[in-house]
């Protein structure tokens, strides 16, 4: 029984093979022409609205007033010294 329900399956699945692959090629194919098209005409449809539109104008800038500093982007650096650090961490119980 098992050898008979193996040669159906194989047999079954051959004829899918033989009938059902030409089938599957052509939808498959179908669809990516589908899809190329509608790209396309997305695309044409895109560089038409573009093309219409007027150019944005640029954006101004800010102008940086006289004696205004731009702010510091880093942290100021600290003036203690490693030595400094080690001997406070000491005093505080830790051992560095």
């Amino acid at each position: 029984m098992v050898e008979n329900s193996k040669d159906r399956a194989a047999a079954q699945f051959a004829k899918t093979q033989k009938d059902g692959g030409k089938k599957n090629m052509t939808a498959y194919e179908a669809e990516a022409a589908a899809v190329r098209a509608k790209t396309a005409r997305l695309r044409e449809l895109r560089l038409a609205q573009e093309a219409a539109a007027p150019a944005a104008p640029a954006k101004p800038t800010a102008k940086k007033k006289a004696g205004a500093k731009e702010p510091n982007k880093r942290p100021a650096k600290s003036t203690r010294t490693l030595a400094d650090w080690m001997k406070v961490e000491r005093a505080s119980g830790r051992n560095g």
